[in-house]
């Protein structure tokens, strides 16, 4: 399962105090034990998830190296596979984090293998690539075995050695009266290892960020939030762990002709005075070209023209949409003075039958009178 970002499975800000991912991680870990839920099977799943992620973001080194490069910046061998001291319905394992404290029992074993997160690239595209489909190539940030030490994290030459402190296993034992408190070790925070000469180029991390190329192929017909998947090429795993994913998730920038109402699409279609009132041909563009529509006279603005198939054929669409042309009649501006004694005779002429020639004005003009006298 991926990897979500840990700040949001503790549902706190980024720039959250040590102090706020406490109160976090204890409200969460009250709601999700197991022993409050023992009907939600998924309940343990959510228990784990906020403990791992407070394990990190409450260790001011691993949430540096989270911050900067994700999942693959952290030691995940120091803190994702720690088990409660009591197993994972035992009571005491809710303040394990908070107060360094784990109640009876034995360590529980840790597996070192993970599964690298999901990565999510913001791909913008315009509206006429969205419709025909097309090839892109893209350039990721990704972490890689650092090719100096062999991913081992220690200078050339050395290797890591076992924790002194812990003897490799990651925890350190107290006991304080009747119980055995279990902590995290505070020299290799939980990683059993130290490197006592960190490598150079990688400053001990194992691994080194870099840039890589990908080809990524956008199928005709996407729409905005559309995501398309590229296998194993996420973040790397952990322990021999497989790759994540990478999901490209597409924006389709604003148009400036036309809206997308899924396979549809529509416009506004400005129309002259004298063209709405008289009729005629104007022409309007389509993501095609450009076809020609008969306005019909006595065109009223709101009326809609309908073009069929001039839309957009969806990814899993049969066929594609419809094209929508709303008329919009533009009202002349900057009357010359000629053009302003004509409409005004214009008007003058109209007022003399306005039930015939404005018959929309007429009728709203009795229904308000009609509402008055009420």
């Amino acid at each position: 399962m991926a990897k979500r970002d840990l700040y949001e499975v503790l549902g706190v800000n980024r720039d959250a105090s040590e102090e706020d991912i406490k109160k976090a991680y204890r409200k969460l870990a009250m709601k999700w034990h197991p022993d409050r839920n023992p009907d939600n099977p998924r309940a343990e799943e959510h228990f784990k998830e906020a403990k791992q992620a407070y394990e990190i973001l409450s260790d001011a080194q691993k949430r540096s190296a989270y911050d900067q490069f994700g999942h693959a910046g952290v030691d995940q061998q120091a803190g994702m596979g720690a088990g409660a001291g009591a197993g994972p319905g035992g009571f005491g394992d809710i303040f394990s984090d908070i107060f360094g404290e784990i109640f009876g029992g034995a360590r529980a074993g840790r597996s070192t293998v993970f599964r690298g997160a999901d990565l999510r690239y913001n791909l913008e595209i315009t509206l006429e690539q969205a419709a025909r489909g097309f090839e892109t190539r893209i350039r990721i940030p990704t972490m890689a075995a650092c090719g100096s030490c062999g991913g081992s994290g220690a200078r050339p030459g050395t290797q890591p050695q076992t924790c002194a402190t812990c003897r490799g296993a990651g925890q350190v034992r107290i006991s304080q009266g009747p119980f055995s408190i279990a902590q995290t070790c505070p020299r290799c925070h939980g990683s059993g290892s130290v490197i006592p000469n960190p490598c150079a180029t990688c400053q001990g991390a194992g691994r080194v960020k870099l840039q890589k190329t990908l080809s990524v192929k956008i199928p005709s017909g996407v729409d905005e939030g559309d995501r398309v998947r590229l296998s194993g090429e996420g973040e790397p795993g952990v322990g021999g762990g497989p790759s994540g994913d990478l999901y490209v998730q597409v924006h389709i920038r604003p148009h400036p002709v036309f809206q997308r109402d899924h396979d549809d699409l529509h416009c506004e279609m400005p129309v002259s005075l004298a063209t709405a009132a008289l009729g005629g041909e104007i022409e309007i563009p389509t993501l095609d070209g450009s076809a020609r529509i008969r306005v019909p006279a006595e065109t009223q603005s709101g009326k809609t023209f309908r073009l069929r198939g001039k839309g957009i054929r969806g990814v899993r669409s049969h066929a594609p949409g419809d094209l929508f042309c709303h008329v919009m009649v533009e009202t002349p501006v900057s009357l010359t003075p000629r053009q302003r004694e004509l409409m005004q005779e214009f008007e003058a002429i109209s007022q003399e039958d306005p039930a015939r020639h404005n018959p929309r004005s007429k009728s709203w003009l009795d229904k308000v009178k009609e509402f008055f006298e009420s």
